[in-house]
This record gives structure tokens, C-alpha cells and sequence, in this order.
């Protein structure tokens, strides 16, 4: 994979989406009670090469939209759209030109189901070609109408493609076609704008399930498979740590002041990576030192932080929704009630998930040993997750 290009995420959601019926504009509905702007969102946090996503919203939703990303990492403040798709994309793209990606991601708000695969597919094919859009075959037969209306020869369907989102490109190349492209009129898509500009764009295969919400039967369809989540799993993680020089330690991702700090390949943040493994052991995937070995340089030193994300988002691209995260320090120092709300947060905010779904405990080990004898620390960690059946 390229996740050593730095890939930004612009999500379009400056639309008003009249034909999903009446009501406040489809990004901001609900399916199985979380926002579909939200969940657009959290789909592309913790992805491998995803740096930051960029909201572009209608001037007229700033405190909604303010209200539904809270708590949400790598997700930039949201900017002001304009009156078309390309006006909106193209104040993204400006948006991210004082620290320019490598690459860049455009998706539309209402697809709330775009895949891991999706996502690590876009990047790799922008990087190969500069220009990529996910396409599906055509199941339909394809006509061309005549003037009265009666069939006329159709196209062939072997070439046609339907096209989704999220579609990629190299930053400067898209920046560039937006600028040259800007008075000439809107474009459906930024394919169509990269094509306006000269450029090839290529093709990775789609995915029938990243459908995009348009009429209120979408809606539908969308709460039927949300309240299909009917495989509640539940899985522990633990996780030790040694003392060692230093003069603070993380804690669910909190720094707090000791008179020792922890000895790790990362940051040793005993909490995180207790609940990594939990969230892991929810879908059967392998321990967290399977996905972030010890002896990979790259995790020297790393935040604990991005294990955790990685692991949620792997959670919701196997479809599942995290319905709580627990844990449990054991330690005689330091004290961790000062720091509990504080650790909550963060592991919410890291997570994707309301704070109220999180808990966080502390016990001692009555003095008794390596906990008893300040040696080191422990956490335990329990995750559930709601995810869809299948046999």
C-alpha cells in the first residue's frame, strides 16, 4: 500500500438532497440512530494513509454539522461550500492547499458505506495513474429512446460502467483541472473535471454495497440493515508495562505526570492497547502485535492512539458498529480518578463513539505483586460490538 503518501479525504455534503423527501437534508438524517454524515466520516478514520478529512458543508448547517463530527478524529474544521458539486469540491481542495496532501480522496456525503477496501484501493490506483474512480458493471440492459419515445438502438453494455465515490486523485493534478475547469459549468463529477483538463482517469472496481442514499426507500433500506446487527460479540484484551526512567506515563491516551514513565516499542499506553486487542478479538482478527509489530521500526515511539483507530475502523468496515469500550487500570499509582473523564473523552474521540459508551475503572492490586510492588502497570479491557449476522 502507499500509506507512506500523505492522503487527505474532502466529503461533499453541501447538498440539500430534496428527493430523499421532506425533512432536514439526508447527511444529517439518521440510519440505526447515528448520522449519515457521521458515519460517512468515521469510515475513513484510522484507514492506512488517511491523514485528515475535510467536510465541506452549506453555510446554512454550521452548528448542526458542529454537533455531529464532535469527538471525531483527523476530521478538519468543516468549510463553506458553493452553489454547485464542482464549486463545493474545488473550496475543499483550497481548503487542504496550506499543508497539500500527496493524494486526495473526494466522496459524497450520502455514501455512508464505502469499504476498507474501497478506500485502499483508491488510494493505490491515484497513486499508479494520478486519476482513479471506482466502477461497476451495468446489471440492466441499456436503451436509447427514440423522438416518440419507442426503443432505439442501445449502447454497448460491456463498456458501459456506473460510477461511485470515493474517486482519487494526485492533489496538484485535481487542483489544477478545478482551477482551469471553474467557468466551465457543472460537471457531474471529478472525473469529468480531470478529463476537462486532459488527464486519463482509470478505473478499480466497485462495490455494490457502497450505495449512495437518495430517495426515502434508500432510507429504508438503509435502517432494514442497520437493524440487522444482530451478532453482539464480546471479547477482553490485557496489557503490562514496566516502569522505567521518565516523568510521565499515557493512560487512554492522557499524559499524566509520575515520577516514572513506561517502557515500550510505543508510547506504552497500557489502556489503548488493552482495548486494541478487545476491539481485535470482536471480529477474530490477530493481536494488535500481528497488525503493529514490535520490530517494525516505523512503531518506535508511535501514539497508541492509531492502534486504537485502526481497530475500530476495522470493526466498522467488517459492518459492525462498537457499542462499548471498558476498562481497567490496575496500579497503585499514579491516581487515575483525576484523570478519569479525561481518559474517557479521549478514548471516545479515538474510538468514534459517544462518550457514554465508554467506562473507565481503576483498582490496585492490594500491594500484592508486580502492580503491588509499583513495578509497572496493567490494564484490562472488554469491547462489544454489534455486528451483522452471517453463518
Amino acid at each position: 500500500m502507499h500509506t507512506d503518501m500523505r492522503t487527505d479525504v474532502i466529503v461533499v455534503a453541501a447538498g440539500r438532497g430534496q428527493r430523499a423527501g421532506d425533512g432536514m437534508p439526508k447527511q444529517y438524517r439518521t440510519v440505526g440512530g447515528e448520522p449519515v454524515l457521521r458515519r460517512t466520516l468515521a469510515r475513513f478514520l484510522g484507514q492506512p494513509g488517511i491523514r485528515f478529512v475535510q467536510p465541506v458543508i452549506s453555510p446554512d448547517h454550521v452548528e448542526l454539522c458542529a454537533s455531529i463530527v464532535a469527538g471525531l478524529p483527523g476530521v478538519l474544521p468543516p468549510v463553506a461550500g458553493g452553489a454547485t458539486r464542482q464549486a463545493s469540491v474545488r473550496a475543499g481542495l483550497e481548503a487542504l492547499a496550506g499543508d497539500p496532501p500527496d493524494l486526495v480522496l473526494i466522496h459524497d456525503a450520502a455514501r455512508p458505506f464505502v469499504s476498507a477496501r474501497l478506500v485502499a484501493d483508491a488510494i493505490a490506483t491515484a497513486a499508479e495513474h494520478g486519476a482513479a474512480v471506482p466502477a461497476l458493471p451495468l446489471v440492466d440492459t441499456i436503451k436509447a429512446l427514440s423522438a416518440p419515445g419507442f426503443v432505439a438502438t442501445g449502447p454497448d453494455r460491456d463498456r458501459i460502467r456506473s460510477v461511485q465515490t470515493p474517486q482519487s486523485f494526485r492533489y496538484d493534478l485535481i487542483l489544477a483541472a478545478h482551477r482551469a475547469q471553474a467557468d466551465a459549468g457543472d460537471l457531474t463529477d471529478d472525473a469529468a473535471v480531470a478529463e476537462a483538463a486532459g488527464h486519463r482517469v482509470a478505473t478499480f472496481p466497485g462495490d455494490p454495497a457502497n450505495v449512495k442514499l437518495t430517495t426515502p426507500e434508500d432510507f429504508v433500506t438503509a435502517e432494514r440493515n442497520a437493524a440487522a446487527l444482530v451478532d453482539i460479540r464480546t471479547s477482553t484484551g490485557f496489557d503490562v508495562h514496566a516502569f522505567g526512567p521518565g516523568d510521565h506515563v499515557w493512560l487512554g491516551g492522557v499524559r499524566i505526570p509520575h515520577e516514572f514513565g513506561l517502557s515500550g516499542h510505543s508510547d506504552a499506553d497500557v489502556v489503548l492497547h488493552a482495548l486494541t486487542d478487545a476491539l481485535l478479538g470482536t471480529i477474530g482478527s490477530a493481536d494488535i502485535g500481528h497488525h503493529f509489530p514490535p520490530s517494525d521500526p516505523q512503531w518506535k515511539g508511535a501514539a497508541s492512539d492509531r492502534f486504537l483507530a485502526h481497530a475500530a475502523a476495522l470493526v466498522r468496515e467488517a459492518g459492525g458498529r462498537i457499542a462499548h469500550l471498558d476498562a481497567t487500570v490496575i496500579c497503585e499509582a499514579p491516581k487515575i480518578g483525576p484523570h478519569r473523564e479525561a481518559m474517557r473523552e479521549r478514548i471516545a474521540e479515538i474510538a468514534g463513539i459517544p462518550v457514554a459508551r465508554v467506562s473507565v475503572k481503576a483498582t490496585t492490586s492490594e500491594r500484592l505483586g508486580f502492580t503491588g510492588r509499583r513495578e509497572g502497570i496493567a490494564a484490562l479491557a472488554a469491547a462489544t460490538v454489534r455486528l451483522p449476522w452471517v453463518d
